[in-house]
């Protein structure tokens, strides 16, 4: 009798498709393998199509405590971005997105494409480049820490102007670095290394006789660095490729004049004469050519 009355206390059971309808969408837990209608839950989808409330989730007003989202547990309450699954075809990610125009915005800079003391924002400069602010800004705050631009609050990031005399601290500091490595080098490496490095000297002739100060930079900063990349020194690589960029002068236009040129094949001149002395094993000329490389910026 007494189990009799205990059945008859509680309360009736319901049937499988009322206990499910009885449920809140909010109740529903991912199951270790969700078959097709777990995943709606998952993504938050209910079975009429419309989102799903997520437990602890104050924007669909369900601020009950010990909700999924109160735990710092993953909701799943985001839409799931689809990925292309294309075999062979690389996913394209958005930090090399922000290399690209890392390396645009340097060489715009380096040529005088963006003035100094102008101000520009990211928004504007995703605009020209084709692409949202995002990578814009992140590569913006890469070129702020290298001292090419500042930020400017709520405006966006101004060109730096570089005085004569901070360039002249920069060439002083590569020069400190660099000249005794190479002429340290110049006396342990053998002539068929030096050999190797021919066709980034000769690019730097090419790079310079096209004018173009920034296509310059970038054929000088690689033969600097096939040089230094001789001592197998990656720190030093770093603090150099650093500085050789802070040299490059924004002059307010991406072509230089015939004077300029003239010094831009000059200095290339100089990169193939070092290593014509390197080769042969003139370490007295090769010295002398370190030397007054380095007496200006190049």
């Amino acid at each position: 009798m007494e189990q009799a009355g205990t059945r008859s206390r509680q309360a009736p059971a319901a049937s499988a498709p009322d206990a499910v309808a009885a449920r809140p969408a909010s109740a529903y837990r991912v199951p270790a393998q969700p078959g097709v209608a777990d995943v709606d839950r998952e993504r938050g989808i209910a079975a009429d199509g419309r989102p799903a409330p997520v437990r602890g989730d104050t924007r669909s007003g369900d601020t009950r405590p010990g909700g999924d989202a109160a735990r710092g547990e993953h909701t799943h309450s985001e839409t799931p971005i689809p990925l292309p699954r294309t075999p062979g075809r690389p996913v394209v990610q958005r930090a090399s997105v922000r290399g690209q125009i890392l390396d645009a915005l340097r060489a715009a800079l380096a040529g005088g494409e963006l003035t100094p003391g102008e101000v520009y924002s990211a928004p504007a400069l995703g605009e020209r480049f084709g692409v949202s602010a995002t990578p814009v800004r992140e590569a913006m705050q890469q070129l702020a820490i290298e001292g090419a631009i500042e930020v400017v609050p709520n405006r966006g990031f101004r060109v730096v102007r570089r005085g004569a005399r901070e360039l002249a601290e920069l060439a002083e500091v590569r020069a400190l670095l660099q000249v005794p490595v190479i002429v340290r080098l110049a006396h342990t490496v053998p002539a068929d290394r030096w050999g190797e490095l021919r066709p980034l000297a000769d690019e730097t002739a090419r790079a310079a006789s096209s004018g173009c100060r920034a296509t310059y930079g970038e054929a000088d900063r690689a033969f600097h660095r096939g040089v230094l990349g001789l001592a197998g020194n990656e720190q030093l690589l770093q603090l150099t490729d650093d500085l050789h960029r802070r040299t490059q002068l924004p002059l307010g236009g991406g072509q230089v004049g015939s004077g300029g040129r003239v010094e831009l094949m000059a200095d290339a001149a100089e990169h193939i004469a070092l290593l014509d002395a390197l080769v042969a094993g003139d370490l007295d000329a090769a010295c002398c050519l370190v030397e007054k490389h380095f007496g200006a910026v190049g």
